[in-house]
Order: structure tokens, then C-alpha cells, then sequence
């Protein structure tokens, strides 16, 4: 039997945000006087005032935009070093160690930005659907290659991955609203399992 497994990342394999925590971690300095700025526009997401991408953007455009590719990447293997396997869930860590590798498939399918996921993807032997961060020249632009990979955009982003491939089951595990197009998508769904 042909397995897909599509697993969103942050909440549903970690404990933390790994938006945020990246941040942080990147330039704490820059992070605390950036997230107190922020803070109204976090209101105003949480109101469904403001697009949620728009205030992404916003946020982590204050803290990389303008820095070198080799500088956030060199930061990137400090952060995974020092988090991974610690925000990663104990339970998902021992389910996807159950995973028989010979007909299945996995992807990791997440909001934040590829570039701090993608070594966590790597490391866990799946295949990276994340929102892209763009470069251009060699430094971060503060903008973003692809569509906030959220909600309806995970289901679209998968499908143009997968193509024509045919799959006996798909499934699927996320734990929040922005999961929930994507728990449809699939033949068998799991919402907050690892909790």
C-alpha cells in the first residue's frame, strides 16, 4: 500500500512556534524592541482585522531584512543544533520512528520559512513544503518567495508537488484552523495526536 503522510510542523511535531523562536534566537535584541512594536498589529490578527500574512511579513522582515544568506544559514545550524531534538514532541519522534519507509512518502508542510525548517525536514527524512523565503543578491529581501503556506494554500502546494502520483492512503496531522483544509484533503486525519 502507497502511503502519503502530510505533517504540519509547529504545534503539531513541536512543543513551540519555531517562528518565533528563530527570531529570537537570530537577534533577541532586535526581537524585543520588534515584537513590542508589533504587538498592535498581533491584536489586530487575532480580531481578523489584519491578514495574517501581511503582519508575518511585517515581523520577520524587521529582523532579517537586508541580512546575508550565509549569515541567517550559519545561524540556521546553530539554532537546529541547539533545538533539535528538544521541540520536537516525544510521541511524533516515536511515531515517525514506527513509519515504514519502503512505500510511503512524508511531508513536512508548514507556515514558517524554509530556510529554519528545512534542516528539522532533513534530519526527519521529509520532503520541505514550507512559505520561501526570497534572496535576492545574496540577502534576505524581507519578502516572501511563495503564498504564507496556510489553510487552502497547504492543500494547493501539495497537490502541484505530487502531481499525477497516485497514493492507497493519505494522511494527514495538524492542530490548528489553518491545518483544517489540508485534514480534509487527506483520507485519514489526526488533529492535535501528539498533544
Amino acid at each position: 500500500m502507497k502511503k502519503l503522510y502530510l505533517f504540519d510542523f509547529d504545534g503539531t511535531l513541536t512543543y513551540k512556534d519555531t517562528l518565533f523562536l528563530f527570531l529570537k534566537y537570530y537577534d533577541s535584541k532586535k526581537y524585543f524592541w520588534s515584537y513590542l512594536k508589533h504587538i498592535p498589529v498581533f491584536i489586530l490578527v487575532k480580531l481578523k482585522l489584519m491578514d495574517a500574512e501581511i503582519a508575518k511579513k511585517s515581523f520577520v522582515a524587521s529582523i532579517l531584512k537586508g541580512e546575508r544568506e550565509i549569515k541567517i544559514n550559519r545561524k540556521v545550524i546553530a539554532f537546529f543544533e541547539e533545538y533539535y531534538p528538544k521541540i520536537i514532541r516525544k510521541s511524533a519522534l516515536d511515531f515517525l520512528k514506527t513509519i515504514d519507509g519502503s512505500h510511503t512518502t512524508c511531508y513536512l508542510i508548514t507556515a514558517s520559512l524554509d530556510i529554519w525548517v528545512r534542516p528539522f525536514a532533513k534530519k526527519m527524512g521529509m520532503t520541505l513544503i514550507a512559505t520561501e523565503a526570497q534572496f535576492v543578491a545574496g540577502r534576505f529581501t524581507g519578502d516572501f518567495q511563495t503564498k504564507n503556506n496556510n489553510g487552502e494554500e497547504k492543500v494547493k502546494r501539495i497537490k502541484q508537488v505530487i502531481g499525477d502520483q497516485k497514493f492507497d492512503k493519505i494522511i494527514a496531522f495538524g492542530d490548528t484552523s489553518g491545518d483544517k483544509p489540508m485534514l480534509a484533503f487527506a483520507h485519514e486525519s489526526h488533529y492535535r495526536f501528539f498533544n
